[in-house]
């Protein structure tokens, strides 16, 4: 392409919206442009890269023998009924009427959609396992839509769907579409790690998931790992402990003040405790079979609650903190709970790090008073029990070593999902005893507007993008220094024999100087930039070559010039 005559331009300040490095310089480089609210247009550059991911992603599930489909982005809400997940996707999910009055839905993901299309289609054993997948528009309604294409509200999604007879077939697969997943995103030049996760609420409880996360020092997400072992986990998944804690010994429960100190910190620091000495009293609700439940998770004062451990542990539907009316009817005192009241309506849960034996501090459940003394397994009053509920930190163990947190973004995903939307939505098909069984599912997805700005997320310096080359949106930039119409001749023939050569050139024919020229070809960040210029090349025939990676530069003859590049590229990765 010539940027002459090309749809693009940078912008010269940093958008006082972009929240993050990515989302920075994708639309100082133009390749995005903000619409509204978490919703991006791709332009031109952008959307030859997002075109290169998706054939990468085709190519390799073509391999296992994945069918490609299409679905709606609109959907009937009758779909989502038969599984409860049309309440259960909360505002998450835009619904809107037609013209009937008829309510529709925009697909946030697509579970019902496929498993509606399957028990329409397929009938017998025969016709199993199967895997269809789509590439195309998903649309979730954030809260607050953040971090460029990380957090919008609408974006591209790779999202494939299993069908089995039985878990043997599902695990066969399972691992099929693992090291399909490991090649993606191998060749799309990424730095990823591959931890166990929470299925959260697609996967059925106890099934095989796991997620492929880039590690990027921005990522939303941490990541446990032990690198002793190799093994790895989200952080919302891994169980760790701590080690070498200090606690006190029993003592008698004794009252004291503490004005205005509402947290573990406050008032350890103002009373001279150790801050493994108090114990952090959060009131949850979770709905459960449909109902409000109460629970008091009980940690040490330096630990937070894992949400995710929690909701799996009481089989919740919905966990959210209890609110200020809540805890004044539950009698409990915000700032100052604890397990000691007489107050009727909850359950306490203590995490698994705290001695029961021990003496601790809590709150007194009266205002600006806690509790010094208190022994778990003789002061506690409501019913109560432990379990694993805190979430993993730096400094935790797993058996003998130490893990290590990293920040990582998830670009896939990949669940055993068991029978949870064939069951409830009456899917059957005929086994080979002609009795009618329920099939068994699995669901794997791929943000692709997401590895996108993953890909510049971890590939980026303080001059602006370095494009991993499978999925740079074209290979070289080409330019020249100087004026006279030979150099432009040389130049004009030069841009022909490379394309001729099989080569995706940006060619910037805007004949302007070299500081500006060289500040927006760093900006774009192709993989490999070629100057000719009219001094050099009249004096030695060189033409220089600079890997914007590396930044290696080399001076290269005409006649070598595709060697050199093709090398290059092969290096980078281009044709992995």
């Amino acid at each position: 392409m010539r940027l002459s005559q090309g749809y693009w331009q940078t912008l010269k300040e940093t958008p006082s919206d972009a929240d993050i490095v990515s989302q920075q310089l994708m639309m100082r480089a133009g390749l995005m442009y903000k619409t509204g609210a978490g919703l991006y247009t791709y332009l031109p550059m952008a959307f030859k890269s997002l075109k290169k991911i998706e054939k990468i992603i085709r190519e390799e599930l073509d391999k296992i023998n994945c069918f490609e489909i299409q679905m709606p982005v609109m959907t009937p809400a009758e779909l989502w009924q038969e599984t409860g997940r049309l309440e259960a996707m909360g505002g998450q999910m835009l619904k809107v009427k037609d013209r009937a009055e008829r309510e529709i839905c925009f697909s946030p993901t697509n579970e019902e959609t496929v498993t509606d299309l399957f028990r329409r289609t397929v009938n017998s054993y025969k016709q199993l396992p199967v895997c269809l997948y789509q590439i195309n528009t998903k649309f979730r309604d954030e809260i607050r839509p953040r971090f460029g294409l990380m957090r919008a509200r609408e974006f591209t999604m790779k999202d494939g769907y299993s069908f089995h007879m039985d878990k043997a077939s599902l695990d066969k697969f399972y691992d099929e579409i693992y090291v399909a997943y490991e090649n993606i995103f191998k060749r799309l030049g990424l730095d990823f790690i591959i931890v166990e996760a929470d299925g959260g609420a697609m996967a059925a409880g106890g099934a095989k998931t796991h997620e492929f996360q880039v590690v990027a020092d921005n990522g939303e997400d941490y990541v446990v790992s032990v690198p002793k072992t190799g093994f790895a986990a989200n952080i919302e998944k891994a169980m760790t402990v701590r080690k070498n804690l200090q606690f006190a010994p029993a003592s008698e429960l004794a009252k004291f003040s503490t004005p205005n100190q509402k947290t573990c910190d406050e008032v350890c620091a103002a009373h001279g405790f150790l801050i493994t000495q108090s114990l952090k009293s959060i009131v949850m609700n979770a709905v459960i079979n449909g109902k409000d439940q109460f629970f008091m998770v009980m940690l040490l004062g330096d630990d937070s609650l894992n949400e995710v451990k929690f909701k799996n542990k009481v089989a919740a539907e919905h966990i959210r903190p209890a609110q200020q009316a809540e805890l004044e009817r539950l009698g409990l005192v915000k700032g100052f709970m604890g397990p000691t009241t007489d107050a009727q309506g909850f359950k306490v849960i203590f995490d698994e790090a705290i001695d029961m034996n021990a003496a601790y501090i809590v709150g007194a459940n009266e205002p600006d008073h806690h509790l010094k003394g208190f022994v778990p397994s003789r002061d506690t009053k409501p019913k109560n029990f432990r379990a694993d509920m805190r979430l993993a930190k730096e400094g935790d163990f797993i058996g003998e070593d130490q893990i290590v947190l990293k920040k990582g973004i998830e670009v896939g995903h990949i669940f055993q999902l068991g029978d949870k939307y064939t069951k409830s939505m009456k899917v059957t098909v005929l086994n080979d005893q002609g009795k009618a069984v329920t099939p068994i599912m699995g669901c794997y997805g791929i943000g692709v507007t997401r590895v996108l700005a993953s890909a510049i997320e971890q590939s980026n310096d303080k001059d602006g993008i370095i494009f991993p080359a499978s999925i740079s949106p074209y290979d070289l930039y080409l330019g020249y220094i100087g004026k006279t119409p030979e150099t432009k001749a040389v130049v004009e023939s030069l841009y022909s024999e490379l394309k001729n050569q099989g080569f995706e050139i940006l060619f910037d024919d805007r004949q302007l100087g070299p500081g500006q020229m060289f500040k927006d070809a760093d900006l774009i960040g192709l993989p490999v930039r070629v100057i000719l210029g009219e001094r050099d090349f009249l004096a030695t025939g060189e033409i220089e070559v600079k890997i914007r990676k590396t930044g290696e530069t080399l001076k290269v003859k005409k006649d070598e010039l595709k060697t050199v590049i093709q090398k290059k590229l092969e290096e980078l990765g281009k044709w992995n």
